[in-house]
């Protein structure tokens, strides 16, 4: 929690992340049928499919996981998945969730749905 709250003080606030809302949103929308492995997605294919450096796409993965809307299974390779019961049960009020129910002007959501 205290990492979320130093994290609004720096420059790059949760408000504004757009590398930490499509990680959040990618996972989100994740679907078996066009995901590589049945088990989830890498942190390289996100680094790979967006274009964000693969330390950033970790550092975003924790603050996913910290939150417990993400979990991580397996070892090597680790796979992430969307926890949509966790999210349900967030805190309307949290910074991590208003950045992935809200300013969906900018976003192209079809980056998501494409099989």
């Amino acid at each position: 929690m205290s990492y979320i709250c130093n994290m609004l003080s720096s420059p790059e606030k949760v408000e504004t992340d757009k590398a930490l809302q499509t990680i959040g949103l990618d996972l989100m929308f994740s679907a078996p049928q066009k995901r590589m492995h049945a088990e989830g997605v890498t942190y390289i294919e996100l680094s790979r499919k967006y274009d964000i450096k693969i330390d950033i796409v970790k550092k975003k993965l924790k603050i996913l996981q910290e939150k417990g809307i993400v979990r991580s299974i397996g070892v090597s390779p680790k796979f992430w998945r969307f926890d949509e019961y966790n999210f349900q049960k967030m805190n309307e009020d949290d910074p991590v969730y208003k950045l992935l129910c809200s300013n969906f002007c900018e976003i192209d959501f079809d980056q998501f749905f494409n099989y």
